[in-house]
């Protein structure tokens, strides 16, 4: 195999795919646009799904990108040698385009020629096939054309070789490719199914060919998509023959100075090494929340949870191996001169990146102090010799006060913790969260309904019309949620709206609605959307073709859409409400009603 850093792995990839035909796009952001389904974009198909479900992607139908992702579900295994909660996916796709004996034969190629993975390594598997749809017999006769043979291409079910965009839409077979470590097989008949660490997924190519219908069919899509997507940091490990992410060049930097401000080596025994990598990981994927151009700061909703969490985490793991956490703040700064020529947005943000942090920190300290009074206090009032689990719930829901700290003074006290009891107060008040949060996120601009566009476009006339009466023109889009019985805008001010300044607003938004301006998108290189003053955060975002939206003479911005044809069918914008929501942040959401 080829030995490559990770800068040279992007380049070679993107290099690979632009010889054969498909057009480099940058990373979107990190925070998803007008999807509320989830917090952060967590795949590089992620921002491609209008397109992936018909519409015309301004680039062309061959499309490559290096996409900044963030997944939260596995916070607490980060630590561990493979968990990260902040990566890279490399990515290509196929928009009604080639399809599965193209799309395979690109990836053995560059796996091969490029990387030089010799052939005997690679093993994959491909859809077995059931009662919906047949067994993936086409994919696995292309591999077995490209010399891999029988006995490394193992046929699995839906559960490991089946994608699906949601309960109904787009979905299809893929083939993962997998490279052996070299490990003993677990048994006999070992495969990638099992997890034995014998053989670990590098890639993964989707074949979307058929939409899901409500009632479970399964009918053949007029655009088959080819969606594939390899891991930066993974594949960096593979080919260098290391043995974890956190060995690679990507946390080289921050690990040494790690260990430079606690007087830890890396490596040294099992406790300090997890402490180092959550504080790597933590904070790189806060450099890089807090530096995206649709950035978050701490807060306790939504994205700003995560982020705080994430902080607090690394924060509480600097201080078990003697790490000054206001000095955390030194880490960022590496992380941002490593990246800022690849992702120009963290040098652009860095000011804001370090006061974020030095703020949450600060803000931890005190709650960590709070939270030893408490616990102190509590202790005092504990019968027998263990502390309560919905007590020590308590501590850590109200005081933020963190379950392995609860444990570890209680120790020095000789009291135990009922874990049991915690454990159980924890997963009712994730219960609790998640059913909000379903509540919260359900529907939205994804549907596409009558009632999200007509939404959706509103919210481009409030962006205007918020310029206009506050007489600031570097208001900007903060977030976004859009679902069919209301919309959710967040804004950049630094105070609540006045009555009067809500009700000019109210009216600014409806006199462009009553005036029925028609709405008419144009597609432009960024250059020329910039000459026209269109509305955009301009930077790496965008591709070299763009659509610009605009409405009659109140807004022009670059939008992927959609947008209703002309603002009559709107009928009457009301702000529902206004308020804050998070330091600098204010938050609109409003309803549009028949008109009277």
């Amino acid at each position: 195999m080829k030995k490559m850093t990770s800068d040279e792995l992007r380049e070679s990839y993107l290099k690979f795919f632009e010889s054969k035909g498909h057009k480099i796009i940058p990373s979107a952001s990190l925070i998803p646009e007008n999807d509320p389904s989830v917090l952060f974009t967590t795949a590089g198909m992620h921002p491609l799904v209008p397109y992936l479900l018909g519409q015309k992607h301004p680039a062309g139908r061959r499309l490559c990108d290096v996409q900044k992702c963030v997944r939260t579900g596995d916070i607490d295994e980060v630590g561990d040698a493979t968990h990260l909660t902040f990566f890279e996916m490399l990515g290509n796709w196929s928009l009604g385009d080639y399809f599965k004996e193209e799309s395979i034969g690109f990836s053995f190629e560059f796996l091969t020629k490029v990387l030089e993975i010799p052939v005997e390594k690679i093993a994959v598997t491909v859809f077995a096939g059931d009662e919906d749809c047949p067994r993936d017999t086409f994919a696995a006769d292309v591999w077995e054309k490209h010399g891999i043979p029988k006995e490394r291409i193992f046929y699995l079910p839906k559960a490991n070789n089946w994608w699906y965009a949601g309960p109904t839409g787009p979905c299809g077979s893929d083939t993962e490719i997998f490279i052996d470590t070299g490990k003993k097989p677990c048994c006999p008949n070992c495969s990638p199914a099992d997890d034995c660490g014998k053989w670990v997924e590098i890639w993964n190519n989707v074949f979307m060919e058929f939409n899901r219908t409500a009632d479970g069919k399964f009918e053949p899509l007029k655009q088959k998509n080819v969606d594939t997507g390899m891991g930066l940091e993974r594949t960096v490990c593979m080919i260098n023959g290391l043995s974890s992410a956190y060995d690679t060049d990507l946390f080289a930097g921050a690990i040494a100075k790690i260990s430079e401000l606690s007087g830890k080596k890396y490596g040294e025994d099992e406790e300090t090494t997890r402490a180092i990598r959550i504080i790597a990981d933590h904070i790189r994927t806060a450099t890089f929340m807090i530096g995206d151009e649709r950035g978050v700061v701490p807060s306790n909703v939504d994205q700003g949870y995560v982020l705080r969490r994430l902080i607090r985490r690394a924060v509480r793991f600097a201080r078990q191996i003697g790490c000054d956490p206001a000095r955390l703040v030194d880490i960022a700064k590496i992380y941002i001169e490593q990246y800022k020529k690849i992702y120009p947005e963290l040098g652009v943000n860095s000011g804001r990146i370090v006061d974020e942090l030095a703020k949450e920190e600060e803000r931890f300290s005190k709650t960590l102090e709070n939270g030893l009074k408490e616990i102190e206090k509590v202790l005092k009032y504990v019968q027998g010799d263990t502390l309560n689990g919905k007590t020590a719930f308590r501590l850590y829901d109200t005081y933020g006060f963190p379950i392995e700290m609860t444990v570890e003074i209680c120790r020095e006290k000789w009291y135990g913790v009922d874990m049991d009891g915690y454990k159980k107060a924890f997963e009712e008040h994730q219960q609790k969260s998640h059913a909000g949060a379903e509540q919260k996120f359900k529907g939205g601009l994804a549907d596409s309904s009558e009632m999200t566009t007509y939404l959706h476009t509103a919210t481009h006339i409030l962006l205007a019309t918020l310029k206009k009466v506050l007489g600031r023109e570097d208001i900007q889009q903060k977030g976004s949620n859009i679902t069919p019985e209301r919309l959710r805008f967040d804004f950049n001010f630094e105070r609540p709206l006045t009555d009067e300044e809500k009700k000019a607003v109210e009216d600014g938004v409806n006199d462009a609605i009553k005036r029925d301006l028609p709405v008419t998108c144009e597609e432009m290189t960024v250059e020329e959307a910039r000459r026209q003053n269109a509305v955009g955060v301009f930077g790496s975002r965008y591709g070299e073709i763009v659509k610009v939206y605009t409405i009659g003479d109140v807004d022009k911005e670059i939008c992927g859409g959609p947008h209703a044809e002309h603002t009559g069918q709107l009928g009457k914008f009301r702000i529902v409400k206004e308020q804050s929501s998070s330091a600098g942040i204010r938050r609109i959401k409003a309803v549009l009603e028949p008109s009277a």
